[in-house]
């Protein structure tokens, strides 16, 4: 076990004293084994529970392990059983790529469930989910336990069955969205999930840290908002320099002098500015402007049977339910020529970050955990606990390929792909976004070498393409490897020819230059040399390169060029570690000031839910109600309006002032967010003014919730069938929808560009 024994110093003792005491139980289980193997299947499972409910921890391994193999035909290891452990106790586990992440997920969820507990299983897709519920249900249901899992396209009542099962398996993006819409019922039957005792995080660095600040937005119908056809059609011919400036991050552009005249001559009107169109004209026009001139087809987006889908940079496949905001998604359409859709008013939004703090006990596995640990710890007071490969790691990790440019760059990765390819060994190509992809397998095409591309536009034969990637001669070029979730297994699928690419060496790993954080660069390396297969891992790089630029911060290092563009030098080397880790370190920094706003909401819409709660389960609306206007309350009581129907319209009466409150309240303080950095200029520190402002708002919403919903109450037709909401235009949307915010900084700045967007056009 000395593999990691490096980093127990930084880990610290604790970690040091569980890694010792996980082998001694495992051990102990081992020991166990025989006699727990001889049980009939019925006293197997009540050893099982009766081991759970005691936390005979030892014992449970033993059964769980027992119980794999009856029913799953899945031998663990050793390492798998540590790994189930150290999940029982609440720590994120780094267990290298193909160690047998799913099984240890399925036993750890098993575990936790026959001690009582409601289990989320929390995956990165819909695929994942379904496959992993499939695959591990003879496991779990042996016990006498259910199991489901959650995809996009079940209904309501599809919804509320699954989760009533006491394992869950489910992408995050979607248990997010039921929170969210279980947040506007207002009969309590309607609620589709009730939480759950326990979250185990598949990919749990993506979820935890990458996309931990993402908002998932449910929201109400509206009609959509594009530029108008002549807008868009005059942004399209603007030149940048001459009549618009791109800020030096990528993410804002704007019109200068000269552009603006354009338009306004081009649109009749004497000027963009004047209050007649600064608050529709201009912002069509800007809105134009980033979707021409920011948002890139096939980098940020595909368009597919007609509509827009953005890309998820950070996973290199199509974010079905993500949505640009603030019209920007509707320039775009009508950027493509497409049917505009509907936009929507912002009912209510949570962070990923904000819906993990909702579980009592987090857990998760990833096969990058170590280069998280800051972020684990800091956000979610998380401890990481390596667990050993089940063998020796037999992969070449080759040191960077760098070169001057772009170019030199590209030329070097397909001479390098022909070479590899020339022997039969398989290949494997990392690219950042479709576009490159696209590119790069027509380059290699013209080589004659016959490729198969992995991105979003055909992600939904993932599963097969990544299934045979190791296969004899293949070439696979895909975008980000990160949360595929299927095993490359070395000659194929089958692995029929496994030996003879094991005599060429195993998958070759090929990244066409660094991410923004080491740890996407790992997560690609690890789909080589799995469980002890030998493999090469190779990434190449220019000094043109995003995460060169950004992290390098207009720095520039000297040193000699040969004539294909390669610089062969230490000192470069080192200056593009440098580069990444400054990335890195800006990321961490996003994220933690981010956090700082995001908590005060979080906590706030604690006390929402708390208030909605109330209101649901008990009578405490009409009680309130009745105690405030005694008189028109006596008046519906001798109306021989029943009890429970008066209570259920004083209900919906509260909620939905509470809800529209709330909604503002959101709105609003996106709104101080936005523009808080103005403070600054005031000698007042951003943070502490957004504080002030959210506090007294927040009082000012509780305030005007109750104030009108009494006068509501004062007026509002209620009878046999209810309060007659709809006659005071007092409407709930007719349709809810649900995106993702694309904000996330590990994306390309085509995403990030909203944070600059929602001020501008609101």
């Amino acid at each position: 076990m000395g593999g990691f024994g490096w980093l127990w110093n930084m880990l610290g003792d604790t970690s040091g004293r569980n890694q010792k005491r996980s082998i001694a139980l495992v051990k102990k289980a081992e020991s166990l084994l025989d006699d727990v193997a001889a049980l009939p299947d019925e006293q197997l499972s009540e050893r099982g529970r009766a081991a759970a409910q005691s936390e005979d921890y030892a014992a449970l391994l033993a059964v769980l392990s027992v119980a794999s193999q009856r029913w799953l035909g899945m031998v663990p290891f050793d390492v798998q059983l540590q790994a189930t452990l150290r999940l029982l106790e609440g720590d994120v586990v780094h267990m290298a790529t193909g160690e047998g992440k799913t099984l240890v997920g399925a036993m750890a969820a098993t575990g936790f469930a026959l001690r009582g507990k409601r289990v989320h299983c929390i995956t990165v897709n819909d695929y994942l989910a379904h496959r992993d519920a499939q695959w591990m249900r003879p496991l779990v249901e042996f016990f006498g336990l259910s199991v489901a899992s959650i995809g996009e396209k079940m209904d309501s009542d599809s919804r509320r069955d699954a989760y009533r099962c006491d394992v869950v398996y489910a992408p995050v993006s979607e248990i997010g969205f039921d929170v969210l819409r279980d947040q506007l019922i207002v009969r309590p039957e309607d609620a589709v999930q009730h939480g759950a005792d326990v979250a185990i995080v598949d990919e749990a660095d993506s979820v935890l840290v990458d996309e931990a600040l993402v908002p998932l937005v449910l929201a109400g119908s509206a009609p959509g908002v594009a530029p108008a056809g002549q807008i868009t059609e005059i942004v399209s011919r603007l030149t940048e320099s001459e009549h618009f400036e791109v800020s030096e991050d990528g993410r804002t552009v704007f019109l200068n002098d000269r552009g603006a005249a354009v338009v306004e001559r081009e649109l009749g009107i004497s000027s963009l500015y004047d209050q007649e169109h600064v608050g529709t004209t201009l912002v069509q026009v800007n809105l134009a402007l980033h979707a021409e001139h920011l948002l890139h087809r096939d980098v940020h987006y595909i368009v597919r049977d007609g509509k827009v889908q953005i890309i998820d940079a950070s996973r290199g496949r199509v974010a079905d339910l993500q949505r640009w905001p603030d019209g920007v998604h509707a320039a775009v359409e009508a950027k493509e020529g497409l049917d505009v859709t509907e936009g929507g008013r912002i009912l209510d939004t949570i962070t990923l970050q904000a819906l993990m703090g909702r579980y009592p006990m987090v857990c998760g596995m990833t096969g990058t955990a170590v280069e998280a640990i800051d972020q684990l710890r800091q956000f979610y007071d998380l401890r990481v606990s390596v667990i050993e490969r089940s063998a020796p790691l037999r992969r070449f990790d080759e040191a960077d390929r760098i070169y001057a440019t772009v170019e030199d760059k590209t030329a070097a990765i397909v001479q390098e792909i022909a070479r590899i390819h020339a022997t039969g060994q398989p290949v494997l190509v990392g690219t950042h976004d479709v576009a490159e992809s696209e590119t790069l397998a027509e380059r290699l095409g013209d080589q004659g070498i016959d490729v198969v591309v992995l991105n979003a536009k055909n992600d939904a034969e993932e599963a097969r393409i990544i299934a045979e990637a190791g296969d004899v001669g293949k070439v696979t070029v895909s975008t980000q490897m990160a949360g595929r979730g299927t095993d490359i297994r070395l000659g194929g699928a089958d692995e029929s020819r496994r030996d003879e690419v094991v005599e060429l060496g195993g998958l070759a790993v090929i990244g066409t230059g660094r991410y923004r954080t080491q740890r996407l660069d790992n997560q690609l390396r690890g789909r080589a040399g799995r469980q002890g297969d030998p493999g090469l891992s190779l990434f190449f790089v220019s000094l043109d390169d995003d995460v060169v630029l950004a992290g390098g911060a207009g720095e520039s290092v000297k040193a000699d060029v040969a004539s294909d563009g390669r610089i062969d030098s230490k000192r470069v080397g080192d200056f593009v570690a440098h580069c990444q880790r400054v990335t890195e370190g800006q990321l961490l920094e996003i994220h933690s000031q981010t956090w700082k706003y995001n908590k005060l909401i979080s906590d706030q819409r604690a006390i929402i839910d708390e208030r909605r709660f109330d209101l649901l389960h008990t009578a405490v609306a009409w009680e309130e109600l009745r105690a405030h206007n005694p008189q028109r309350a006596g008046e519906l009581e001798a109306s021989g309006v029943s009890v429970e129907t008066l209570e259920q319209a004083a209900r919906e009466i509260v909620l939905y002032h509470l809800d529209y409150g709330w909604s503002e309240h959101l709105a609003l303080l996106d709104d101080v967010r936005e523009s808080i950095h103005l403070r600054a200029i005031a000698k007042e520190t951003p943070i502490d003014e957004f504080h002030r402002i959210a506090v007294l708002e927040f009082k000012a919403l509780r305030e005007k919730a109750v104030r009108d919903a009494r006068e509501t109450f004062a007026t509002i037709d209620i009878d046999a069938e209810g309060a007659h909401l709809d006659d005071l235009g007092l409407h709930r949307p007719s349709a809810t929808w649900t995106y993702m915010v694309g904000d996330n900084p590990l994306q390309s700045s085509g995403n990030s560009v909203i944070n600059a967007l929602t001020s501008a056009f609101r």
